[in-house]
């Protein structure tokens, strides 16, 4: 019996989209912005996983169904924007049905500008759909009107400043993202902290129970995974607690119970380095000096 082919189908142009969804062609080969709602679900032909070579910003509204990115659902009821770069997994199931915009643009379309450099810093491009960016009334009323001014742009005729525009309309759309993004971490402090707190449980645990020894130093991937959150989400979320990104909260554990091992037992200092998950003590030695300004040598000797 031959193996189904479960390859991800790759959309290389937005037309080519556009042609799937039923659609007229874009105004603009390498950007567009779509009405959800013209797009009708009868006429949906989407392979069942799919990955885009363009970037992707959809507010969706009143959706009936789930939409799958990567192994998680997310269901839109309350609205929401969600951000998507080239090459992310995605796909529609359960007879998905919605309303909203999706504005799509090609990383050709931004390469000569600012933005191509900057957009790469956006974490939230990384986030996974549950991470959805939640708007409030006046935000989403923002947004709306940025989406308003790119679709009157593309309508009109193309002359030597319509990219110069439909760019500078993305970039007030992400920035206001950017800031949207940090107030709902701070308008979901209790949710954040409960994360905070099972993140710290999880480091100690890992670091009190040999599993450093044994697995290696605990990595932003392995943490998030057991959070159920993104890399990037967890990292913009420990920021904005405690103006420290994930890996830089790891260090910071690591090094307290370094120092509690090293004040506490009579391990060498590459014990220490070795229990708590690295293969070289040096490397060790080099990560608490440039924490401490002490090496774990100096430090031990100052507690006789």
């Amino acid at each position: 019996m031959k193996k189904e082919d479960t390859t991800p189908y790759r959309f290389t142009s937005i037309t080519e989209l556009h042609r799937a969804l039923g659609l007229p062609q874009p105004w603009h080969p390498l950007v567009t912005l779509v009405d959800n709602a013209t797009i009708s679900v009868d006429k949906q032909n989407l392979p069942a996983t799919f990955l885009l070579d363009f970037y992707k910003i959809s507010y969706k509204k009143g959706l009936h169904g789930r939409i799958r990115y990567g192994q998680h659902y997310y269901d839109f009821d309350e609205g929401g924007l969600v951000f998507t770069s080239p090459n992310q997994l995605l796909a529609v199931t359960d007879d998905t049905e919605y309303h909203g915009y999706t504005l799509l643009f090609h990383p050709d379309f931004i390469r000569n500008y600012p933005l191509a450099k900057t957009i790469r810093n956006l974490g939230f491009f990384s986030y996974a759909v549950n991470e959805a960016l939640h708007l409030s009334e006046k935000e989403r009323a923002i947004v709306l009107g940025i989406l308003r001014n790119i679709e009157d742009e593309l309508k009109s005729s193309i002359d030597e400043f319509s990219q110069d525009v439909v760019i500078t309309q993305i970039e007030l759309l992400l920035n206001y993202s950017n800031r949207f993004y940090k107030r709902q971490f701070i308008t979901r402090k209790a949710v954040s902290n409960d994360l905070l707190t099972q993140l710290d449980d999880l480091l100690n645990d890992y670091f009190n129970n040999n599993k450093a020894s044994v697995k290696g130093l605990p990595t932003v991937q392995y943490l998030a995974d057991q959070l159920a959150v993104s890399p990037h989400y967890l990292s913009d979320m420990l920021r904005s607690l405690t103006g420290q990104n994930a890996q830089q909260h790891i260090h910071h554990k690591l090094i307290e119970k370094a120092k509690e091992v090293l004040s506490t037992s009579n391990l060498s200092v590459a014990e220490v380095a070795y229990q708590l998950g690295f293969e070289h003590p040096q490397s060790f030695n080099k990560l608490f000096k440039k924490k401490t300004s002490q090496s774990p040598l100096e430090f031990r000797q100052s507690f006789n």
